[in-house]
């Protein structure tokens, strides 16, 4: 039996899980987050079985955050940092060069360095927790698993922006995507109902939401760009934009670069449009009346529904839609109104499986020309196996 430990490092939090591995067997043992890094009132927190903790530490940096992490966890679960078999790391952006799993060699993880200027709030605190995993416990692989892989198999066509070629060549700009391990382990489960042949897009809705064209198990396109700002519109963030908007905020309004970002990043999208940035909150607005969040419901659901329109014919018709993460897999209303705008593909919704959650489930009905599922990501998961796989 092996344990392994998933790290999920972002610009001030620490994610983690421990995993038991028996075969094919993969129990999570433990789960919890180190939280406010380097910021006042932080904390570690760790839930295995019925039981959870949370213990308030100052953590001026990621290394402290992984010290904490593997206190708490040697106070709870583990006797020894000896029986911690190996760490897989999450790496939001792996460029165009990593298109799957690698070990955490020197070349590897000096790679996933030079690649900060695309996501400046999160490869550099993955580098940090590589580097201090490395120092704490230096006889223990590590595995490097991105976001960005599964979106690798794209084609020129997809993943090419109309711009001089050197800012193409030279400065890297193209579409990366994200949340690529969410959307290969929903496809994954995807396909063993409809078929390996098959042309799948999948909805991973949460705060951060990303659509994906997968036609026989390959991804073909995807609705996050060369960031996580572009595709549809999220909880805080704009989606896809007129790219001249920033410049004429910028020119008109005196605004810095570093406020426009901001504002598109975390002052847009749901947030903007009605006040709410949790989506329950604006939920529980729309199905109050309230009017700005009816508007902005119809803009949301919308951006979805253009998306799945657009790569059902870039992919030339579709088997199955999936939806996952928080407002995926929580939100028969979202799911509903999406599949209704859509009932001309030929989507028959069950209303009564559309309301059930926790588990995977068919929520269109026997001879539904396009079927639709709820499945639940496990993006540690993934990184586990892929984890077990390289060592």
């Amino acid at each position: 039996m092996k344990k392994i430990l998933v790290l999920n490092a972002g610009s001030s939090t620490l994610k983690y899980q421990l995993f038991n591995v028996d075969g094919d067997n993969y129990d999570v043992v433990a789960k919890g987050n180190a939280e406010r890094i380097n910021r006042d009132a932080s904390f570690v927190s760790i839930k295995h079985g019925n039981e959870g903790k949370q213990v308030d530490v100052v953590m001026s940096s990621h290394k402290d955050a992984l010290d904490a992490v593997l206190k708490l966890l040697l106070e709870t679960v583990i006797s020894d940092l000896g029986e911690i078999s190996a760490i897989g790391q999450r790496v939001v952006q792996g460029g165009a060069y990593f298109k799957e799993s690698v070990l955490a060699t020197e070349d590897n993880i000096k790679r996933v360095d030079e690649y900060s200027s695309l996501a400046p709030l999160h490869n550099p605190a993955a580098v940090m927790v590589i580097r201090a995993a490395q120092e704490i416990l230096p006889n223990v692989k590590q595995v490097l698993v991105f976001d960005t892989a599964f979106h690798q198999t794209m084609p020129y066509e997809a993943y090419t922006y109309a711009l001089p070629e050197e800012q193409i060549t030279k400065y890297k700009i193209r579409r990366y995507g994200f949340h690529g391990t969410s959307h290969k382990y929903v496809s994954e489960q995807a396909i063993k109902f409809v078929g390996e042949n098959s042309k799948i897009i999948t909805c991973h809705i949460g705060s951060g939401a990303s659509i994906t064209a997968i036609k026989n198990g390959k991804c073909v396109d995807t609705s996050m760009g060369m960031t996580p700002l572009a595709g549809m519109v999220m909880d805080t963030r704009t989606g896809d934009i007129d790219p001249y908007i920033p410049l004429y905020i910028i020119k008109t309004q005196g605004l810095t670069p570093d406020q426009v970002s901001d504002m598109l990043n975390k002052e847009s999208g749901k947030a903007g449009l009605t006040g709410y940035s949790d989506s329950r909150d604006f939920q529980a607005a729309y199905e109050r009346g309230e009017p700005k969040a009816i508007n902005g419901m119809e803009v949301f659901i919308y951006s979805i529904v253009k998306f799945i329109g657009s790569y059902t014919a870039a992919m030339g018709g579709l088997d199955a839609i999936v939806f996952t993460a928080g407002v995926g897999e929580n939100s028969s209303l979202v799911r509903k109104l999406v599949l209704d705008r859509l009932a001309y593909m030929g989507i028959d919704l069950d209303e009564e499986k559309n309301e059930q959650r926790g588990f995977i489930n068919e929520i269109s009905k026997p001879g539904s020309k396009v079927r639709a599922f709820v499945i639940p990501t496990d993006e540690e998961l993934v990184i586990a196996q892929d984890t077990v796989k390289l060592i």
